[in-house]
């Protein structure tokens, strides 16, 4: 390391002695060129690693599915209905997490810029005038005095010399927490994009769920309405009349609750969006899980570099890591440089004339002796916050690990659900017509018909749940590998200026 020392008697002499006009505007360019240079030459910052996890080598076996194409698409070529990509556009747009959280990176570039501008120089150009009066029993020539003074000059002040690289240990903190909150950012909108899609799912599903309800209620009433005709010609019995009727509450019953579900699911989308949107009930059914393609989970090892979230915990990891170069430095010495460069006249109009040049070079170096034990507690503190820095990336990607293979086991199980619901309802369908038919035959009471009918009810909505349940497990898997490109809208915060 170059001994900074050596360098301040230097900048003593070169401060006091007098020299020619054209030689000081050059010893000060020489100077703040060298420190310039200077600065920054060293950095005490350990090196930055990850820390080695034991991830196995594949996902389960027993829970994956047969992939058709990669985790890496972009969510437009993945979720393909019309109406869903038009919520997914408004959200993006206007909903309101997503909006606080590109603020944050805004915040976070513009705290980063601030710290950055501390590696240079801040130049300011100063010009006053003074006009005094001094009295004769005050001056040295026995009668009063009427004088002016003039000057102009630019210069910097208490600029710091980085040679233990603190402040470009500060610097690089900043910037790997602005690169953090960016990535937050990306799993906040991987993370609205799913809810979003899983939100209008459940919308499409109380839609079906609800228009089985309905025709179902329909039907019941014009059974109703036919016993009630039996009931007064002697036909049949009153309980069989009170029989239908249960029936025909319990769809009531049924289809109250889901209008009220409904509601409340359209308002919940209408939150997600951020903005008022279209959520009149459609005679469109679940779209079809095909639709929504199989992904290849591919190696534990790739959510390191697909995850925003895991991404996001190592730049707070190589945070900490410089912040602790920064708390070392703190127990070097600081130099920082004032200097100014201008002209000086007793006449206004003598300050562009020849000879008026003035300029002054100010190094200073501050050491804190004694200070109670605050900077070995602040090197503490940073030591610890990176140890808690490399206990979130760790527990980040244990995280991710199990989301992807909890999304890989719904999908394999769901996909068999959906499989025995379809043939549960079939089957019910076939004991509600022939508990019918043997009713009418008079080989069975209506209590019968009363149970095949309550059970049909209650497959048919049990295969739409299942049917919505396999597209959210869909949308599961798509968010835990880290979904695909997005296409951002708003902020120049999304290009950081990795160079400077």
């Amino acid at each position: 390391m170059l001994n900074t020392l050596a360098f301040l008697p230097a900048f003593a002499q070169l401060r006091d002695r007098h020299v020619p006009t054209g030689r000081s505007k050059s010893a000060l360019l020489t100077v703040a060129l060298l420190a310039l240079g200077l600065s920054g030459c060293a950095s005490l910052a350990p090196p930055h690693s990850t820390p080695d996890l034991a991830l196995p080598k594949a996902y389960p076996s027993e829970a994956t599915t047969v992939p058709t194409t990669t985790a890496d698409i972009a969510w437009r070529s993945y979720f393909t209905d019309i109406r869903l990509q038009t919520l997914i556009d408004q959200a993006l747009t206007t909903n309101h997490d997503l909006r606080s959280a590109l603020l944050r990176v805004e915040q976070a570039r513009a705290t980063y810029g601030i710290q950055r501008a501390d590696l240079l120089p801040t130049l300011g150009a100063e010009a006053f005038g003074e006009r005094s009066r001094v009295p004769a029993d005050l001056s040295p020539s026995g009668q009063a005095r009427t004088g002016n003074q003039f000057q102009a000059g630019v210069g910097f002040s208490t600029w710091e010399l980085d040679f233990w690289g603190r402040i470009r240990s500060l610097n690089e903190a900043a910037l790997e927490q602005y690169l953090a909150t960016d990535e937050a950012r990306h799993a906040t909108e991987l993370s609205l994009i799913a809810q979003v899609a899983d939100g209008y799912f459940r919308l499409q599903e109380l839609d079906e769920r609800l228009d089985l309800a309905r025709r179902t209620i329909d039907s019941r009433q014009e059974s109703l309405r036919i016993f009630t005709r039996r009931v007064e010609v002697g036909a049949t019995s009153p309980l069989e009349l009170t029989q239908v009727e249960i029936l025909l509450q319990q769809a009531k019953a049924l289809g109250a609750q889901l209008e009220q579900a409904r509601a409340q699911q359209a308002n919940a989308l209408a939150l997600l969006v951020g903005t008022p949107i279209e959520t009149a009930p459609n005679d469109s059914h679940l779209i079809a899980v095909e639709s929504l393609t199989p992904l290849a989970p591919g190696l534990p090892s790739e959510l390191l570099v697909r995850r925003p979230d895991i991404r996001a915990a190592e730049h707070l990891l190589r945070s900490a890591n410089a912040n602790i170069g920064a708390a070392r430095a703190a127990f070097f010495p600081r130099i920082a440089l004032t200097g100014s460069l201008g002209t000086a006249s007793a006449d206004l109009d003598g300050l562009l004339s020849s000879g008026s040049q003035t300029w002054n070079f100010s190094p200073t170096l501050s050491l804190p002796i004694f200070d109670s034990g605050r900077r070995r507690a602040s090197l503490t503190l940073a030591e610890l916050r990176r140890e808690q820095a490399v206990v979130e990336y760790e527990q980040a990607i244990q995280q991710a690990f199990r989301d992807v293979a909890d999304a890989l086991a719904a999908n394999h199980w769901l996909a068999e659900q959906v499989e025995i619901s379809n043939t549960m309802l079939a089957v019910q369908r076939e004991r509600a017509r022939l508990a019918a038919l043997r009713y009418d035959n008079g080989a069975v009471p209506y209590l019968e018909v009363l149970d095949a009918q309550r059970d049909l009810l209650s497959s048919e909505q049990q295969r739409v749940e299942r049917h919505r349940q396999l597209l959210s497990a869909r949308v599961a898997l798509y968010t835990a590998l880290g979904g695909g490109p997005i296409t951002v809208t708003s902020t120049s915060a999304l290009t950081p200026s990795h160079a400077e």
